[in-house]
């Protein structure tokens, strides 16, 4: 029983969230929670192990899930449910693409959906810093290092375009350094 609520759930946000595997972990999050499988933090963890391995950060945390729901089977099923939508979709685009692509209602909805995708991504990022006291709305000396390491970090990458691993690689420096 289990394994197919796992299906189902997956399969459900694998079909209907758009802009990739960030903008899925608010999602992902909320049914986890709301079923009672894992603890808010114990999903938080799981996002931070996803976000370290290769491959999607949706379906490696949906892979995490199933594995602490139902071990290997619940694995199993959570990968290929949160992986399937997207599968057949992108078969039947790669049919029609040339069509689809040069319809301006196509490309008026995936111009519309960018800021939609943002926001999720800014969303679960605020969501999980709050969650794991990174973020509060009282200043402190660690709130505004945090914050100086964040735009530092935002900088080197949007302006300087320095590689990601580099960047992601002196911010640990300098974690280690200040705290």
């Amino acid at each position: 029983m289990v394994l197919l609520e796992l299906f189902f759930v997956f399969l459900i946000i694998g079909a209907v969230s758009f802009g990739g595997g960030y903008a899925m972990i608010p999602a992902i999050g909320t049914e986890v929670s709301s079923r009672g499988w894992l603890t808010t933090s114990e999903y938080t963890d799981i996002v931070a192990l996803a976000g370290m391995t290769p491959g999607s950060i949706a379906s490696n945390s949906a892979t995490a899930v199933g594995y602490q729901v139902a071990g290997l089977p619940g694995a199993i099923v959570s990968s290929v449910a949160i992986t399937l939508p997207s599968v057949i979709i992108v078969l039947i685009i790669a049919m029609f693409f040339y069509k689809l692509n040069q319809n301006k209602w196509v490309q008026s909805a995936f111009y519309g959906l960018r800021p939609i995708m943002t926001s999720l991504v800014i969303y679960a990022a605020i969501h999980f810093a709050i969650s794991n006291g990174v973020l509060s709305l009282h200043l402190s000396w660690h709130m505004i290092s945090l914050f100086f390491i964040s735009l530092g970090s935002f900088i080197a990458l949007s302006y300087f375009n320095i590689h990601p691993t580099l960047v992601i690689l002196f911010a640990g420096i300098i974690g280690v350094a200040i705290f």
